[in-house]
C-alpha cells in the first residue's frame, strides 16, 4: 500500500522536535559549566588562538543571511497604492538595482499588504439575550464580555433580544 502524502511510515515513531537523549545529557553537562567554558574561550581568543577568536566572533557578530534592501517605495495607504509600489519594484529589478529574488520578496510583502486592505473582515451579527431584570449597563457588559473573549469585535452588530416567558405573551 503506498504512503499518503504527509503521512509517516511509522505513526508511533519519534514526534517532531523530540531531541536525542545524548543531546539532552550533553546540554545539561554544558549548562552547568557554560560560564567557565565561555570565559576560557574568550581568554584563548585574547591570547591569539585563531580558532577561539573565530568562534567568539561567530557568536558576537554572526554572518547575515541576506542584506537589507534599500528602495524608496511610495507610501502605502490603500490597496490602490500597491500598484505604484509594484511598478517601482519592477523598475528597480529591470535597472539591476534589485536581484530577481529580492524583487520577488518585496512583491510578496506588497501582495500581503494588498490582501489585508482588500479583504476586510465581514461584519457579523450577535444576539444578546436581554433578561427582564437587565439594565442597559448589564446588556453592555454582555457585549463587552463577548469582545474581551475575542468572540466578537467592536464593529460587529449586536441585536438585543428580550427574553419572554410563555406566560408573558
Amino acid at each position: 500500500m503506498p504512503f499518503q502524502k504527509g503521512e509517516s511510515g511509522n505513526p508511533a515513531g519519534r514526534p517532531r522536535g523530540a531531541r536525542n537523549r545524548t543531546t539532552i545529557l550533553l546540554q545539561n553537562l554544558l549548562a552547568a559549566d557554560a560560564e567557565a567554558i565561555a570565559r576560557k574561550a574568550i581568554d584563548l581568543a585574547k591570547g591569539g588562538d585563531l580558532a577561539a577568536l573565530r568562534m567568539c566572533m561567530d557568536r558576537l557578530a554572526p554572518a547575515r543571511k541576506t542584506e537589507p534592501v534599500v528602495l524608496d517605495l511610495p507610501p502605502l495607504g490603500t490597496a490602490a497604492d500597491t500598484v505604484d509600489a509594484a511598478a517601482t519594484i519592477v523598475a528597480a529589478a529591470a535597472a539591476g538595482e534589485l536581484t530577481p529574488s529580492e524583487a520577488a520578496d518585496l512583491a510578496n510583502v506588497i501582495d500581503i499588504y494588498k490582501l489585508e486592505k482588500t479583504h476586510a473582515r465581514e461584519r457579523r451579527v450577535f444576539f444578546i439575550w436581554k433578561d427582564p431584570g437587565d439594565t442597559p449597563a448589564d446588556v453592555e457588559a454582555k457585549r463587552d464580555r463577548l469582545i474581551a473573549e475575542g468572540t466578537a469585535r467592536a464593529d460587529d452588530e449586536f441585536i438585543h433580544i428580550r427574553w419572554r416567558r410563555p406566560d408573558e405573551e
